[in-house]
């Protein structure tokens, strides 16, 4: 009779658990930029610390998935952060960075409140003051296959960002490796040649346009 009983209470939670609607994960690709090389060895990073990395790009192309209920899927949002120091340096503290939200035009107003979730959410510290957000055409081209690396990002006229594959002709010293890592989870990442990565936009105080620099990561994310 016990195992009858305790057979019969495991069907009956299994049941209630059945009709508990999953929460639907968000899903899709991420693109990542600063004004420092990521990719490269210390003697390199060491000249460039606490005088460049104060600046970054992040982008978020959701491929599918909800947000707090709103379903964000095919929608893009960028966070574009200007800190205090080096991004990823251990020995200075970066914060608190200011930042600028671009949130994705095709987006109504309930799904744009989602994105600026979703990017506190994934981009935390970062964007805890946000100081301006802007709408824009927003679109992110990720390469597949023998493209796999060229990715490319343009936020209107705010923000631009082009990346390749790293090839051997961009070793500089042979010690070259993944000195500072992605500023948000990834499912997976690595890092990227960016050609160009500009801001234009209002907010932070500064505009910039980068070019040729080992300074990028492209991956996927998911929630």
């Amino acid at each position: 009779m016990r195992n009858i009983l305790g057979a019969g209470l495991a069907a009956l939670i299994l049941a209630g658990l059945a009709i508990v609607p999953a929460k639907a994960a968000v899903t899709g690709d991420y693109l990542e930029v600063r004004n420092a090389d990521v990719w490269t060895g210390p003697c390199y990073a060491n000249s460039e610390v606490d005088l460049t990395g104060k600046q970054a790009i992040l982008a978020w192309k959701i491929n599918k998935g909800s947000w707090e209920g709103t379903d964000i899927s095919g929608l893009t949002v960028v966070a574009v952060v200007k800190a205090k120091a080096t991004l990823g340096d251990p020995y200075r503290n970066p914060y608190p960075s200011e930042s600028v939200l671009i949130l994705d035009r095709n987006a109504t107003s309930q799904q744009r409140a989602a994105l600026v979730g979703f990017v506190k959410a994934r981009a935390g510290k970062l964007v805890d003051r946000v100081v301006r957000v802007d709408v824009a055409r927003v679109s992110l081209e990720v390469g597949r296959g023998a493209d796999h690396g060229t990715d490319v990002l343009q936020a209107g006229n705010l923000a631009v960002v082009k990346t390749r594959p790293l090839c051997h002709g961009d070793i500089m010293c042979g010690n070259e490796t993944v000195y500072y890592p992605p500023l948000t989870r990834t499912e997976m990442s690595m890092p990227a040649y960016s050609e160009e990565d500009a801001f234009n936009g209002k907010g932070l105080g500064v505009v910039w346009t980068n070019r040729n620099a080992r300074s990028a990561f492209i991956g996927t994310f998911s929630d």
